[in-house]
C-alpha cells in the first residue's frame, strides 16, 4: 500500500485469487471519508472477464460500474464514502472468486496508519494517529502493558526493530477520542484475528448435498459471533436466516449449488474472521484439497473424488494448467510440501472434471548458520490505541503478518 502524507490520499489495495500470505488474510481496512482507493484483481494468465464485487454493511451485493466505482480493465476505482464500507472481492464469469477484505470509511476525523503490507522482524514499524485536519499529527501517549512508554508530539510510534520483545498490549488513554488497531505479528501462517473459521470437511469443494460445518473459534468468549456468507448469487445473510442451522458459534449447512460462495465468522460488533471460498459444483467431480493454508514440511493428499461407485476411480492431476502425474487411487500426496507446491490444483477422471481449487503453502526457513536450517513458528498480538486531542470515538482494525529470517 502507498500512502501520501496529504489531505486527500491514494490507498492501493490488491485482491489476489493466487495469494501471497499477506493477501491471504481478510484485511480490515480504515480510510477518510472521499479518499480515493483502487482495488485491483490480480490474476495469473488472462484476467478478462474478472470484476470487483462488494456487499457492504447495508447488504447490497453488486459490481463496480453498477451505482459505485469507476471501472478500469479489472480494476475498480472508489471514491469513499461511509456507506462504501463492507466486504470486496474479486469475482470470474464462472463463479471463481479471490480472498475477501473489509472495508471501513470512517466519517469521522482521525484514523489509525499502520503497514499494510507485511513487515519482516527486525524491520522498523510506525504506527500513526492521524487527523484529517490541521494538523494532522497531533500527539499522542503510548502505552504498553499498561506502562507508559512514550509522549510523541508527532502522533507516531516507531517500533525501530520488531522482536518477540514488543509482544504485549499497547494503548493511549490521554483524552477522548481513541482509535483502536490490532497489529498480528505472526511468523506463521496462523495469524492472530479476533476469530478463526475452521470447515469440517477441511476442503473447499463439496458434492450437491453434502453437510459441512462451519465454526467461529474464537480466543475467548465465543457470544455473539457468527457464520456469514456472501454467496455468489444473493446477499450478505447470516446462518439461519434461509440458510444452514446454527449450533452456538457454528452453522451446519446441507450444501446445493447456490450455496457456493464466501464465509467467514462476524461479530456483533464488526470483527471478523477470516474468510474461506466454497464450491459446491453441478458436477460428479471434485477435487478435495485443504481450504485453509498449509504449513511447509507438512504432508498433504489431494483427492480426485467421483460422486458415484467407485469414488476412487484412476484420476490425472494438472497444477497450474500442466500434468503432473495419474494416480490409479484417485489421489495424490505431497510428502513434505513446499513454496513451490503452491498453485491452483483440479484433476480429471473418466467421469469428469473437477473445478480448480488453490492451494496456499506457508513457509518459514529460519537459516540459523551455513550448515543448519529449521523452521520455527511463533506469533505474537499487539494491540494499540492511540488517542489525539479530539472528542468522538472511532474504531479501526489493520491485520498485518510479520516473517521471521534470521
Amino acid at each position: 500500500f502507498s500512502t501520501s502524507l496529504c489531505l486527500s490520499l491514494t490507498f492501493s489495495l490488491s485482491l489476489s485469487l493466487y495469494l501471497s500470505l499477506y493477501l491471504s488474510l481478510s484485511l480490515f481496512l480504515s480510510f477518510f471519508e472521499y479518499e480515493s482507493v483502487s482495488l485491483s484483481c490480480e490474476v495469473q494468465g488472462n484476467s478478462t472477464g474478472w470484476r470487483v464485487v462488494r456487499n457492504t454493511s447495508r447488504g447490497n451485493l453488486s459490481d463496480c460500474d453498477t451505482d459505485w466505482g469507476k471501472q478500469q480493465g479489472s480494476s475498480c476505482i472508489v471514491s469513499l464514502k461511509p456507506s462504501d464500507s463492507g466486504v470486496y472481492w474479486c469475482e470470474s464469469g464462472s463463479g471463481e472468486h479471490s480472498n475477501a477484505v473489509n472495508i471501513t470509511v470512517h466519517a469521522g476525523a482521525v484514523i489509525l496508519e499502520s503497514p499494510a503490507l507485511p513487515v519482516t522482524e527486525g524491520d522498523s514499524v510506525t504506527l500513526r494517529c492521524r487527523y484529517q485536519g490541521t494538523p494532522s499529527d497531533l500527539t499522542a501517549v503510548f502505552y504498553k502493558d499498561g506502562s507508559l512508554i512514550r509522549t510523541e508530539t508527532t502522533g507516531e510510534m516507531t517500533i525501530p526493530a520488531v522482536s518477540k520483545s514488543d509482544e504485549g498490549l499497547y494503548n493511549s488513554s490521554a483524552h477522548d477520542l481513541f482509535l483502536s488497531l490490532l497489529l498480528s505479528l505472526s511468523l506463521s501462517s496462523d495469524i492472530s484475528l479476533p476469530a478463526s473459521l475452521s470447515v469440517s470437511p477441511d476442503r473447499s469443494q463439496f458434492f450437491k448435498y453434502e453437510s459441512v460445518s462451519l465454526s467461529c473459534e474464537v480466543q475467548g468468549n465465543s457470544t455473539g459471533w457468527r457464520v456469514v456468507r456472501n454467496p455468489e448469487r444473493g446477499n450478505h445473510t447470516e446462518c439461519n436466516t434461509d440458510w444452514g442451522t446454527p449450533q452456538g458459534s457454528s452453522c451446519i449447512v446441507s450444501l446445493i449449488s447456490s450455496d457456493s460462495g464466501v464465509y467467514w465468522c462476524e461479530s456483533g460488533s464488526g470483527e471478523h474472521s477470516n474468510a474461506v471460498n466454497i464450491t459446491v459444483p453441478a458436477g460428479a467431480v471434485i477435487l478435495e484439497s485443504p481450504v485453509l493454508p498449509v504449513t511447509g514440511g507438512d504432508s498433504v493428499t489431494l483427492r480426485c473424488r467421483y460422486q458415484g461407485t467407485p469414488s476412487d476411480l484412476t484420476a490425472v492431476f494438472y497444477k497450474d494448467g500442466s500434468l503432473i502425474r495419474t494416480e490409479t487411487t484417485g489421489e495424490m500426496t505431497i510428502p513434505a510440501v513446499s513454496k513451490s507446491d503452491e498453485g491452483l490444483y483440479k484433476c480429471y477422471n473418466s467421469e469428469g472434471e473437477s473445478p480448480e481449487s488453490w492451494m496456499t503453502v506457508t513457509v518459514l526457513s529460519m537459516s540459523l548458520s551455513s550448515t543448519i536450517s529449521s523452521v520455527v513458528h511463533v506469533s505474537t498480538q499487539h494491540h494499540l490505541q492511540c488517542c489525539p486531542c479530539l472528542s468522538s470515538t472511532i474504531s479501526s482494525v489493520v491485520h498485518v503478518s510479520l516473517q521471521h529470517h534470521l
